[in-house]
């Protein structure tokens, strides 16, 4: 590695950073989870560190910043953090690795000294005599706070030598637990030191969201220190003892500090055992399993049955229908490093097959996973589901890019009723066949879990469970832009459409949504015969994606390929036409067999030599047919064997498809906001986005200071470091706990950022707690004051952020009034509950209007895609002339609004309800922003849920990095200390 050392022994600082921080200049070093403490410099002034930000970001600061020579592994390490995620400003959560002396420390307080961070190392067993473990109860994570979130930045030497989660199991020792093999004293008055449970309650409950640590008991106050400040309760409950017995104390007057004088059978000693006794080699239980063999009767199809009225049940059945009610209900962004989730095309259509993370907001590199589930074929044949299911897993991992197929690992979780008549064997069967073709693909199985009472007595009957195996797939993706979705392109204004079939020649209907709607079973369903084909799609598939030939892809499941082919034409907004030969089958049977195949839409000049490429790999690949225009009115047509079957709009086809989705949505949303959504979806052409300025990546010339403040339940504090850190800016981690306590002012800041998240779990309202953090601390309200008294000093809301500033009186148009004796605020706007009544996830349209705001010049006319993510955000002003006067003012930036771009209320185009779709608000003198929306979580392309084809392809960054760019720019303009 380079020869400039990091964290134990730190560099010089440069004269530029010497500048900017004064005489007591920090490293020139990568400060994890905070940002960066030095401007760009020319090569030859470069500290020389080959994992210094500005050298390892080449996409983000430009071409004018060279690219170093890989360096050495640190320490030997492979999961050190400068190898493993290059270029990232936090390490992962938690892991578990050896970590070398010289990593960052952590800087968080100010002129403080850095605060020594926890490191964590693969030792679990091999613990001497005197270390102390740690209980740490966390609060739920939408009402507390982790201190993982700080143990996660390693340096040297850490008290932290083994971690264990236990989500669902009891604190008692296992073999997966740290204190595994070495014998441990635990003390029950210290795992719950403010509470009187009983002995067995503690020993037995199945906490959640809990760490096991084991540290040195010298730096027990350190972590006392970090758990203050997360305000995460830490209990030191015990001690290792070395001498392979567990042994649990019931008595407040026993010590921690050292191995307690216990004697064994003492009246405060609950449970005393020898470790190799319990744990050891124990005896294996045999099970004596017997088969059924199920009375399987052929499909028997009403006579006359037509596509379209098979359709008709088809598309409503849930396991086929839109999942749309699942999908706007969950947080889909949060992080800024979700690449692919649920949604797909400018509807925003639930059809993802497979989900793409990034590791790092500064890389391409990520992981992906898809699933695979196939219960109904395993009631036919247990090993034919597991194996479907292992084959349904791979084929919508395809669509996403993998480093090998050899490298894709695989979770099984099983839900069975192991104990019932015939289903143990059942079960045998199906691990069996599923570890089988595993092996034959060269894939495996690191984990998984088990459900095994899937069966319930009701009255005097035992209601049994469908066997069912999931499988989730995933692996190494070297590139997340390179992710194929499902929805149709119409490249060159027709694309053609090419079915690659695993099982070309057969057709069968067991087990398929088709015969569950009739009640039914089948005798014969599909299996996965072949699974050299199916290796050698993946791998084609892979190539294919990697030249960017496919424009979009799908798998056949669940509904057979007719279900398939709609799916696309649904998530495009657009027609097709398509015509299938299979001499010796039905129209029913070629369109709703659920056979492994693959859906794929390439340029018509591509279709000749991609189906030729998967002949000579030995795969089945067919023309069908070719895409038609856009718009719900244009006609899906379906010929099989030269009689057409359908003729039907897409959207009165995908109103079928979401019927059963809405209905499930009148049961946990407003009724009248679903209809609003169902009435506009079937006339919907997609957004329009407009652009007025050319996004660019700048390399910054300073690194003015921001404070990126965050509060128990905060969540979105890290996606706001990186867009900050893009935009030149030296972004520093700061808690409410830190200005309550004095720890650090907002003096040397000059921005200040107020990140979206639920704090104190939004109870009494969102952003309430938060508010009367800051109003009746009197330090922390001092500290706000004079900084929003600053007229060098900006500051950004976002979300929760954005309902704190109104309530704080920041921004919405009237001057705080406060009391003098308690600092309240009576603010002009405050967020009132969505009207839909719940949490909206949405990828919705923004026009930025012309308004005093800092951080949107230059922007104004540009329509925009954003994510929003919030439960309350209706902007409810206190009175008309409120309203009015906002508006008048330009003070209202940000603007919902529709396909046509005209500010809109109506529903999901406005996610909320707010009036005039105003989603942002900022001060008169524009150094203040809130908004509802989340830019911080879309200043890269590869965030937008979509975008427009011909922007994806130019663009490096996201038209929304230039607010974060404004924002240093006028920092350059407006000196520090200007009046």
């Amino acid at each position: 590695m380079s020869a400039a050392p990091r964290g134990g022994d730190p560099l010089p600082p440069h004269a530029s950073c010497s500048q900017m921080w004064g005489p007591s200049a920090p490293p020139c070093q990568l400060l994890p989870g905070v940002g960066t403490a030095c401007p760009p410099m020319s090569a030859a002034s470069r500290c020389g560190d080959p994992c210094h930000p500005r050298q390892l970001l080449p996409r983000v600061w430009g071409p004018s910043v060279p690219t170093p020579t890989p360096a050495a592994p640190r320490g030997g390490d492979p999961c050190h953090p400068c190898q493993l995620l290059p270029g990232v400003w936090v390490c992962p959560s938690f892991r578990v690795a050896g970590c070398d002396p010289i990593a960052p420390p952590l800087h968080t307080r100010g002129g403080a000294p850095p605060i020594p961070s926890v490191r964590f190392w693969g030792a679990v067993g091999t613990h001497p005599r005197g270390l102390a473990p740690v209980w740490g109860c966390s609060l739920p994570p939408a009402g507390g706070s982790s201190v993982c979130g700080t143990l996660d930045f390693p340096t040297a030497p850490g008290p932290t030598l083994s971690i264990a989660p236990e989500y669902v199991g009891p604190p008692h020792p296992s073999p997966s637990g740290p204190f595994w093999g070495c014998g441990t004293l635990i003390q029950t008055p210290n795992l719950l030191p403010s509470l009187t449970p009983f002995v067995l309650e503690i020993w037995g409950a199945e906490y959640q969201e809990s760490n096991a640590l084991l540290l040195r008991p010298a730096d027990a106050e350190l972590l006392q220190r970090l758990g203050q400040r997360e305000r995460c309760p830490v209990d030191i409950v015990g001690t290792i003892t070395g001498d392979g017995r567990i042994v649990l104390v019931d008595d407040l007057e026993a010590p921690v500090t050292d191995v307690a004088p216990v004697k064994p059978g003492g009246k405060t000693t609950s449970v005393d055992l020898q470790l190799e006794t319990v744990l050891g080699n124990m005896p294996r239980k045999e099970f004596v399993l017997s088969r059924r063999s199920p009375a399987l009767r052929p499909l028997c199809l009403p006579p006359g049955l037509s596509v379209g009225g098979a359709l008709e049940r088809v598309l409503r059945l849930p396991a086929v229908a839109s999942k749309r009610y699942l999908t706007n209900k969950v947080d889909r962004s949060v992080t800024g490093l979700v690449a692919q989730q649920q949604c797909v095309g400018p509807l925003h259509t639930p059809l993802a097959d497979v989900a793409v993370v990034a590791l790092s907001p500064f890389e391409t590199v990520g992981a992906a996973t898809a699933l695979g589930e196939q219960p109904l074929k395993g009631l036919i044949d247990p090993g034919a589901g597991a194996r479907l299911a292992v084959g349904e897993a791979l084929t919508n991992l395809v669509f996403a890019r993998v480093t090998d197929l050899r490298d894709v690992k695989c979770s099984g979780n099983w839900m069975w009723a192991a104990k019932q008549a015939g289903e143990g064997a059942a079960l045998v069967d199906a691990c069996g066949a599923m570890c089988q073709v595993m092996a034959q693909l060269g894939v495996a199985v690191d984990g998984g879990k088990d459900s095994l009472s899937m069966a319930a007595r009701v009255g005097t009957d035992i209601v049994v469970a469908p066997g069912t195996l999931v499988v989730s797939a995933y692996a190494v993706c070297p590139d997340i832009t390179a992710t194929v979705t499902p929805d149709l392109k119409c490249p060159d204004g027709k694309g053609a459409l090419l079915y690659v079939g695993l099982c070309p020649e057969r057709h069968r209907l067991g087990g398929s949504a088709l015969a569950q709607c009739y009640a039914q079973l089948g005798d014969r369903c599909p299996d996965l015969e072949s699974p050299g084909t199916l290796a050698a799609c993946f791998r084609l598939t892979q190539q294919l994606l990697q030249e960017s030939v496919l424009s979009a892809g799908h798998d056949v499941s669940d509904g057979g390929l007719v279900t398939c082919l709609l799916e696309m034409a649904f998530a495009g907004n657009c027609g097709l036409q398509v015509e299938m030969v299979a001499p010796g089958a039905s129209a029913l049977e070629v369109l709703f067999a659920e056979e492994l195949g693959l859906v794929l839409e390439v340029p018509s000049a591509a279709a000749g030599d991609v189906c030729r490429r998967y002949e000579e790999a030995g795969v089945r690949c067919l023309p069908i047919g070719h895409t038609g225009p856009p718009g719900p009115q244009s006609m899906v047509r379906l010929r099989v064997n030269g009689q057409e079957e359908l003729a039907r709009p897409v959207g009165e086809l995908r109103a079928l498809w979401e019927a059963t989705s809405f209905q499930l949505e009148r049961l946990q949303a407003s009724p009248h906001c679903v209809e609003q959504e169902e009435r506009g979806l079937a006339q919907r052409q997609g957004p329009t986005f407009t652009l007025t300025f050319d996004p660019a990546a700048k390399p910054p010339l300073l690194c003015p200071r921001v404070a990126v403040l965050r509060e128990e339940g905060s969540n979105g504090d890290r996606e706001m470091v990186a867009a900050f850190v893009m935009a030149g800016f030296q972004a520093w981690d700061v808690t409410m706990q830190d200005l309550c306590t004095g720890e650090l002012t907002l003096e040397s800041f000059r921005g200040l950022v107020f990140v979206g998240g639920f704090s104190y779990a939004d109870v009494l309202g969102s952003a309430k707690g938060w508010a009367a953090s800051v109003t009746f601390n009197p330090r922390a309200r001092a500290q706000f004051e004079a900084f929003r008294r600053r007229r060098d000093t900006f500051s950004l809301g976002v979300c929760n952020g954005c309902q704190l500033m109104a309530l704080l009186g920041w921004v919405g148009g009237e001057s705080p009034q406060s009391d003098p004796t308690d600092g309240a605020v009576r603010p002009g706007v405050l967020l009132a509950p969505n009207d839909s009544g719940r949490f909206e996830s949405r990828f919705v349209a923004l026009a930025i209007e012309e308004s005093p705001a800092v951080m949107l010049r230059g922007m104004a006319g540009s329509t925009l895609g954003i994510w929003v993510a919030h439960g309350e955000g209706r902007m409810r002003f206190r009175s008309p002339e409120v309203l009015a006067a906002v508006t008048s003012g330009g003070l209202a930036p940000l603007r919902y609004v529709d396909d046509q771009g005209q500010p809109t209320q109506e529903y999901p185009l406005n996610p909320n309800g707010s009036p005039l779709g105003i989603a942002g608000l900022c001060s008169p003198d524009g150094r203040h922003l809130a908004m509802m929306p989340h830019p911080e979580r879309c200043v890269l392309p590869w965030q937008w849920a979509w975008m427009p084809p011909a922007w994806r392809r130019t663009m490096e960054v996201s038209p929304w990095l230039r607010m974060f760019q404004n924002a240093c720019e006028w920092c350059l303009r407006h000196p520090e200390g200007e009046s």
